[in-house]
């Protein structure tokens, strides 16, 4: 019964979470040493079910953002459940839900009620678009409603997506840092709080930049495909064989970029010799640079261009991205009760993260979580 040792140790967190900006969040936690019990209802997590691919018959997104957590599956229409769901939440310092607004009151699992019965526990709710908001809290529809896509794509093509559900994940952050805090205040106060995260506001803050030009100076920023509003060359460029993405943030590596590829006067030119100036005058410079990098390929740049400190990289695949980690030192794969996974991106010299449970089974703990709440 006893759970492994981390930053989080002792802290207990009920997951009503699915899909994934709630359970990646916990998931997090549970790599920390918190002891997580994830609550299903009788259908489960949709993602159980998000097919292709799998992995031993499981769907691997499931399995990304739920290792180290305790399963227990409950029908909160049966009182026998729901009274081991409000067990649950009265033991829990933070319970985590992203129900449908409103939808938990009819339960006693709304705030109000958990709180009543636990007067310190921070209560994390997770919606789409606020509590007022009755649309769904679908990844693809804020990164829709939020401007990301207007932003991503090509100039002239379609508003795109981003590859991965990124809204989600920030949210799931954000809601991690919104529990901490709280839980901060409740060592110094000892009351309990409601946190309140929602997809559409954590995308406009991811937005940085772009929404930041809105809201200071009325911009609203178009699609340009891979090339940065303020700077240039800040992107993927052609060489002999290849793509090589350059990422030159100041004069110094713009020199320095020049020297090395065999145009030294494009760097004292009066249009790209500041970084102001070569962004108005990107293309000029564009076939500059496209021309000199033609002659090698984009492997033989990266090697001459990373020795004087030239930031680049090559556009890599999934398989030789892990291969690069691995060649940074940086280990990223790890074994979750015999599950590999993708490591826990935070690094203590103290308190290191673990990995200790494989993601579970539907109501795979329901033993241990019985006996838990035995315990009192």
């Amino acid at each position: 019964m006893t759970e492994v040792r981390g930053p989080l140790e002792g802290l207990v967190v009920a997951d009503f979470t699915r899909v994934l900006a709630g359970p990646y969040c916990t998931m997090l936690l549970a790599d920390l040493g918190a002891t997580v019990i994830k609550v299903e209802g009788p259908a489960g997590d949709e993602t159980r079910n998000w097919t292709p691919p799998v992995r031993d018959g499981e769907a691997t997104y499931y399995l990304s953002v739920n290792r180290g957590k305790r399963a227990i599956t409950l029908d909160l229409d049966s009182p026998d459940d729901l009274a081991t769901a409000q067990a649950i939440a009265a033991r829990a310092d933070v319970m985590m839900q992203n129900f449908k607004p409103g939808s938990l009151s009819k339960f006693g699992l709304d705030y109000d009620a958990v709180h009543e019965a636990n007067p310190g526990v921070v209560y994390v709710s997770i919606t789409g678009f606020g509590a007022a908001s009755a649309l769904p809290g679908y990844d693809v529809l804020a990164q829709a409603v939020s401007g990301l896509m207007s932003v991503t794509g090509d100039p002239g093509g379609e508003p795109t997506k981003a590859g991965v559900a990124i809204v989600d994940v920030v949210t799931g952050l954000h809601a991690g840092l919104g529990a901490l805090a709280a839980l901060r205040h409740r060592d110094v106060t000892g009351e309990g709080q409601h946190v309140e995260v929602n997809l559409l506001s954590s995308a406009l803050s991811a937005l940085v930049n772009q929404s930041g030009a809105y809201a200071l100076a009325g911009v609203v920023p178009q699609r340009m495909g891979n090339d940065h509003p303020s700077i240039f060359p800040y992107g993927p460029f052609p060489t002999a064989d290849g793509d090589l993405v350059l990422a030159i943030g100041n004069d110094m590596q713009f020199g320095a970029l020049c020297r090395t590829i065999g145009v030294p006067d494009a760097a004292a030119d009066a249009r790209f010799a500041r970084a102001a100036d070569r962004n108005r005058h990107r293309d000029e410079l564009r076939p500059v640079l496209v021309s000199a990098l033609a002659e090698r390929s984009a492997a033989e740049w990266a090697g001459v261009l990373g020795a004087v400190n030239v930031p680049c990289a090559p556009i890599l695949g999934m398989d030789d991205a892990f291969r690069w980690a691995e060649g940074a030192g940086l280990d990223p794969v790890v074994t979750a009760g015999g599950v590999p996974g993708i490591r826990n991106p935070v690094s203590f010299s103290q308190t290191p993260p673990a990995y200790p449970l494989a993601p579970p089974a539907p109501d795979a703990d329901r033993a241990w979580v019985e006996e838990f709440l035995a315990r009192g």
